[in-house]
């Protein structure tokens, strides 16, 4: 799976990086994982796990996704959205 970062963690620069496990994403921002994400099973459908690396505080979202990749792609908004960019 490709997840190409948006556009409003560019301008911040930050980016994403699969972790080695294949189904997670960090969140890098200077060069540091700052969040993780990962697509997680909710009634057949998807749903977003977003969780800060230092603390493993969650962001709490009970949107469903019909996809994985569609599932990222919100917890992506969600985070956007958390931290006011």
């Amino acid at each position: 799976m490709s997840l190409a970062p948006p556009d409003w963690l560019i301008r911040h620069g930050g980016t994403l990086r699969q972790c080695p496990d294949g189904q997670t994403w960090a969140v890098m921002l200077d060069n540091e994982p700052q969040y993780e994400l990962r697509a997680i099973p909710v009634a057949g459908k998807f749903g977003c796990l977003v969780e800060q690396t230092v603390n493993g505080k969650r962001l709490e979202s009970n949107t469903v996704y019909p996809s994985a990749d569609d599932a990222l792609r919100g917890g992506l908004e969600d985070l956007r959205k958390i931290l006011g960019w």
